[in-house]
């Protein structure tokens, strides 16, 4: 029976898929990095492995953000809302107990595999289509790679702008 003791529970792992395009290339590309970082998550290398999926979540959410703003999405200001829901239950996670064990790296790849689904597969992909239909409306903006990282998720977990 999985759970007993001795026997180790598989990894939640989920791979990149073709289905997760939103059709904005660098939008892709970053999901595509967070399926990868959040895969190395693993208790020999927990603190690493987390401190490179923060600080990228971070990069990605300033870069989607900034798109959605400049562009003008009309559901910026609830996607943002999403954001920071997120990033407060992640802040909450962390911070509720400091040891590591295989059953919470296990819990933390779960959340944030089907979060992500989730999220791309009905919000990111919402903004997708209406940025592919509105991309003669608008110039193409730039990702915000060189902004400085304002998010909640920065501000909870003490990361700086660069």
């Amino acid at each position: 029976m999985a759970g007993e003791q001795g026997e180790k529970r598989a990894p939640f792992v989920i791979e990149w898929r073709g289905a997760f395009k939103i059709n904005i290339e660098e939008i892709d590309a970053e999901h595509r990095q967070l399926f990868a970082l959040v895969k190395a998550l693993d208790i020999s290398s927990i603190d690493v492995a987390l401190e490179k999926l923060l600080d990228y979540v971070v990069t990605h959410f300033t870069n989607e953000q900034s798109l959605m703003e400049n562009s003008g999405y009309p559901a910026f200001e609830q996607h943002l809302k999403l954001h920071e829901e997120f990033s407060i239950f992640v802040g909450e996670f962390l911070s509720n107990s400091s040891e590591w064990t295989e059953e919470r790296v296990y819990e933390l790849r779960r959340f944030l595999n089907k979060w992500l689904i989730g999220h791309i597969l009905t919000h990111d992909m919402r903004f997708g289509k209406w940025y592919g239909s509105h991309r003669n409306h608008h110039a193409q903006h730039p990702m915000a790679e060189n902004k400085p990282r304002r998010g909640l998720l920065a501000r909870l977990l003490g990361i700086h702008p660069r």
